[in-house]
């Protein structure tokens, strides 16, 4: 009888060999395939590359599994849970959220990651600013199709029988938003972080009122026999949330915006136009000579002086980039009204104090730091950093060091330090002030390539997320 099992396993010697879970096949080929939307939330090409909310989300996961993430970038929202039904992916990360649709219900969903509201976007020229449903009759309202929206406004309208509106399939949200701007629409319903987003190049556009509860956004896959992508999805999201690392993805994303004044982005948006074009080139081949993005460079020059060569500040620091005669002598700058030779100096100077973060902080908060450090000096951040660490913070990650820098400026807490008393509040705004130009800026830049024609499409690729 031995000896038959045996025969059989040699002839057939897969038949002792259990079937591979579902987080293993996608070890053994090597990627785990993706679905998402190309959009500003989630997944887009940009002048550097790949980018947006759940492009680094998924890739953290992929790496957590030891594979690389494939991008599948779906048409429009309506088509992504039947092609994860179709088993074209693996998983969904595009904004999704629990039973928003027909097909959701076949689907199982991760924990929520992030919570979003569900707002109606106004043109500021009307007269009123709607504040109810009945506010919307007579006017045109539009929404994307298979949305969460769009089962909200079928919920109203058992409550407002004249509530109507217009499903749009083949358009994304930030050409939604544009409508609104242009005028081709009355209003629209859609997720607070993506109008945030959109918003900042239109400073017209308003929020009327939020409709229904927040939804908390997670991503979906398929039913499966074992529970392996399951717990992989859950231990993963439990990991980022514990190690900081979600917190901080979701500040890089949408932690400017928030803040942004948007009566600023008038003025921005101006002398983009009307000074940028006298400096960019300057911008751009002093940035290369140190190493940083131009449009970094340029963002600190418009916060120090609004890209004015001449400009002056009652404490004698001088010129486009503001450096007192002490950092000037240093970065050797004869004039500091000069614009070459003061971007020279500023982006010496920014890339010195780069080179003084401690290596084990990683990017983004390695700038944010050297920002803050740019501001009120190394020193004070330093003081900073140490009184995080006393308050049970790390002192590694900006968003923590942020929280206690304005503790610089009180009594109790900077007679400890070794530097003293700062205004700490001070290079907090600086650096979100300079977060907001450069995240604009290059929208801005990416908005014009392909206005111009330029398009910069979604490549099927299998990146690796940059370090964070």
């Amino acid at each position: 009888m031995a000896l038959a099992i045996l025969a059989i396993l040699i002839i057939y010697p897969g038949i002792d060999k259990r079937a591979l879970s579902s987080v293993e096949k996608i070890q053994q080929r090597g990627y785990i395939s993706v679905l998402t939307l190309n959009s500003a939330t989630t997944y887009y090409q940009d002048i550097d590359g790949p980018n947006g909310f759940e492009y680094h989300l998924a890739n953290w996961f992929a790496e957590s599994l030891g594979v690389k993430a494939r991008f599948i970038t779906i048409p429009s929202f309506a088509e992504l849970y039947p092609e994860l039904l179709f088993g074209t992916g693996d998983i969904v990360a595009s904004g999704l959220s629990e039973n928003e649709s027909n097909f959701s219900r076949s689907v199982l969903y991760g924990p929520r990651y992030y919570e979003v509201a569900n707002q109606v976007l106004y043109r500021k020229f009307r007269s009123d600013r709607p504040k109810s449903i009945l506010d919307l009759m007579g006017g045109s309202l539009k929404v994307i199709s298979g949305t969460a929206h769009v089962k909200i406004l079928r919920e109203l309208r058992n409550q407002y029988p004249g509530l109507s509106w217009i499903e749009a399939d083949d358009i994304a949200t930030e050409e939604l938003i544009e409508q609104v701007e242009s005028g081709q629409v009355d209003y629209i319903v859609a997720d607070a972080h993506e109008i945030a987003l959109q918003r900042r190049y239109f400073p017209e556009l308003r929020i009327a009122f939020e409709l229904a509860e927040p939804r908390q956004l997670r991503w979906a896959y398929n039913y499966a026999d074992e529970d392996s992508l399951a717990n992989a999805i859950d231990s993963f999201f439990k990991k980022i949330k514990e190690d900081g690392r979600l917190e901080q993805l979701v500040d890089r994303h949408y932690g400017h915006v928030e803040k942004f004044n948007y009566s600023d982005i008038r003025t921005f948006t101006q002398r983009i136009e009307s000074h940028l074009p006298r400096y960019e080139t300057l911008f751009k081949k002093e940035a290369e000579v140190v190493g940083l993005d131009w449009r970094l460079l340029a963002a600190i020059g418009y916060q120090e002086s609004l890209w004015v060569a001449r400009a002056k500040s009652p404490t004698g620091v001088r010129g486009l980039m503001m450096l007192t005669r002490a950092t000037a002598k240093q970065m050797e700058v004869t004039n500091r009204l000069d614009p070459a030779q003061s971007i020279r100096g500023g982006a010496r100077y920014i890339a010195s104090i780069l080179k003084r973060v401690p290596e084990r902080i990683q990017e983004p908060d390695r700038t944010w730091f050297a920002l803050a450090a740019y501001n009120v000096g190394m020193g004070h951040v330093e003081d900073a950093r140490i009184i995080t660490q006393s308050r049970g913070g790390n002192p590694d990650r900006w968003i923590d060091v942020r929280e206690n820098l304005p503790l610089l400026a009180r009594k109790k807490w900077y007679k400890k330090t070794k530097f003293g008393y700062a205004r700490g509040w001070e290079p907090v705004q600086y650096v979100e002030n300079i977060k907001q130009y450069y995240e604009y800026l290059t929208g801005f830049e990416t908005r014009a390539i392909r206005e111009s024609g330029n398009e910069i499409t979604p490549r099927d690729i299998m990146p690796l997320a940059p370090s964070l």
